[in-house]
């Protein structure tokens, strides 16, 4: 399986003013995301793991996931995290007709109050992203943990969200069955490394991204 842990300058630039890659931080701070939830068998061991840490977080739902277990969408937000679209049934936009995609994301969209969306698999297309900037603000990120691969246990995890994690960076993690064994072990490892570093853990931006050029370095 090939994947970027961290996105080069170059692919940072593509698209640098539809594409949210990185936030522009006013003070030293990470943002952490999640994809894929709410589950049973993970969110809520998620969540305590990020009051352990005093630790904020946005979570992109997949709207089937949300319409499946509400109660669990909802502990999310009243925990003080939030939210953004995954689309309805986790769809690859590379490998869908555009106008389905489009539907799929306007369905989860029903169940998921954000203006937040990231493409399932970080895949989407030019046109697809000129017609979603519209309405939402697309947000990649900077560094990948490898959660979901098997073939990466949770110490490499941790090594792939911290050692060349700058201020303003987004982590992702995963909160699906497949990220569940190198979550629980490796996401209370990074929390503490960050803290031990004085770098603050948030959820994304409620309102605006600005990120100025120097911050694609």
């Amino acid at each position: 399986m090939f994947y970027l842990i961290r996105n080069p300058f170059v692919f940072r630039q593509i698209y640098r003013k539809s594409l949210r890659w990185k936030v522009y931080a006013s003070q030293n701070e990470v943002f952490l995301t999640f994809d894929d939830g709410p589950t049973p068998e993970l969110t809520q061991s998620i969540l305590a793991i990020l009051k352990d840490y005093d630790a904020k977080a946005t979570f992109f739902c997949v709207g089937e996931n949300v319409k499946k277990h509400p109660e669990l969408f909802r502990q999310i937000l009243d925990e003080g995290h939030t939210v953004g679209n995954h689309s309805f049934n986790h769809l690859n936009a590379w490998e869908s007709e555009e106008d389905y995609f489009l539907e799929n994301v306007e369905k989860a969209a029903e169940l998921i109050p954000s203006k937040l969306f990231r493409p399932p698999y970080g895949k989407i297309t030019p046109n697809l992203i000129e017609k979603l900037k519209q309405k939402y603000k697309i947000v990649m990120w900077t560094v990948l943990s490898g959660d979901f691969d098997a073939d990466v246990n949770a110490k490499k995890c941790f090594e792939n969200a911290t050692r060349k994690t700058k201020s303003g960076d987004i982590i992702v993690f995963h909160d699906n069955v497949k990220a569940k064994e190198n979550v629980l072990e490796a996401l209370p490892k990074t929390l503490a490394y960050f803290a031990e570093k004085g770098i603050m853990v948030n959820a994304l931006p409620k309102k605006s991204f600005y990120l100025k050029s120097k911050d694609y370095t």
